[in-house]
């Protein structure tokens, strides 16, 4: 008897499923897996992390939102999560409720911005209909979900090898950013001028697209008066959590594993680690640095505009005071 050809089996069911939730949403799924059985652990920045057979549940503080991993993750959404908790069908409705997700469209997203030690790294991706099917199912996600350097290093494999996906980066090490830093004075305009050539680079590889979307980091005003040429006839959308969208988390893990790789390499040539974040092992390990090399080698290993290289090293660098934030308001007929 022949064997049945592989397509004949079907899609393959998936194995990761994330999406948010409200704070009652959260509270009754944790209710329901207490009840089933579900083994529970502490985990950081979770409002509950529970496993049972070879299926993960975490449900994240920010957001909150759930992330379903595991073999059985499918019929799990499909048959409790949906039905008993978000109370409507979603899996397998994506098209349906995102289309403009499905449509060709560059996503960008940035790695490194809060931390003290490293690049400041911009990536955009593009994706169409198939590419975002395909990298759904791979279990593309936002980067900052994921813990792991050794899973972002893997997706970050899958998206570069997924057919019709482009994909564009530009790293802004130390000794690029912080001369930037001080022309731009600002870092969301600084952003702003890297989308923008990230976007830029993307047209080149696909001149049709019409549409970029990027996380609302400060007024899309500033990415657009920074692009050039065609690039100013693109549709650029900027909202909040805009990682929900395949072409933004894909972007998002590429930057990330620019930046970490940079961390690992640089840290290898030092032979030390530099740390990630601005924690206190982060001030640590500068203090260390400095004291062997001077003060000078944070230009090339650090963001010397963070108030961090002021307490390291208060003789070479200034303490730089932030603006403070105004928020804008309406003008109304009552005058404020």
């Amino acid at each position: 008897m022949p064997k049945k050809k592989e397509e004949d089996a079907g899609p393959k069911p998936i194995t990761i499923h994330t999406c948010a939730l409200t704070l009652p949403q959260a509270e009754k799924l944790r209710g329901l897996l207490a009840e089933r059985g579900w083994k529970f652990e502490e985990r950081p920045y979770t409002i509950c992390f529970a496993q049972k057979d070879k299926l993960t549940v975490a449900v994240y503080e920010k957001g909150p939102k759930v992330v379903v991993q595991g073999r059985g993750t499918q019929e799990f959404v499909q048959f409790t999560l949906e039905p008993e908790v978000l109370g409507e069908a979603r899996l397998g409705y994506e098209e349906v409720n995102n289309p403009e997700m499905f449509e060709p469209h560059f996503g960008i997203d940035e790695s490194g911005k809060g931390d003290f030690f490293g690049p400041l790294v911009i990536a955009g991706a593009y994706t169409d209909a198939v590419s975002t099917r395909a990298l759904m199912e791979a279990g593309i996600m936002d980067s900052k979900r994921i813990t792991s350097d050794a899973r972002i290093r893997e997706l970050a494999k899958v998206i570069r090898a997924t057919d019709g996906v482009a994909f564009s980066t530009i790293t802004l090490a130390p000794q690029k950013y912080n001369p930037l830093y001080k022309k731009f004075k600002n870092l969301n305009r600084m952003l702003g001028w890297g989308h923008a050539k990230v976007i830029e680079h993307l047209l080149e590889q696909r001149p049709g697209c019409g549409r970029a979307l990027s996380d609302q980091f400060a007024s899309p005003a500033l990415i657009t008066r920074a692009l050039t040429g065609e690039a100013r006839k693109i549709r650029l959308d900027s909202r909040t959590k805009a990682e929900s969208d395949v072409a933004v988390a894909a972007a998002s893990i590429l930057a990330r594993e620019r930046f970490i790789n940079w961390l690992r390499d640089t840290g290898r040539e030092l032979g030390t680690e530099l740390p990630k974040g601005v924690s206190p092992a982060v001030k640590d390990r500068a203090r260390e640095l400095v004291a062997k090399n001077g003060p000078e080698v944070l230009e090339r290993l650090a963001k010397v505009h963070f108030k961090t290289a002021h307490e390291i090293a208060p003789e070479r660098y200034e303490h730089v005071e932030k603006p403070p934030f105004v928020r804008r308001k309406k003008a109304t007929a009552g005058g404020e």
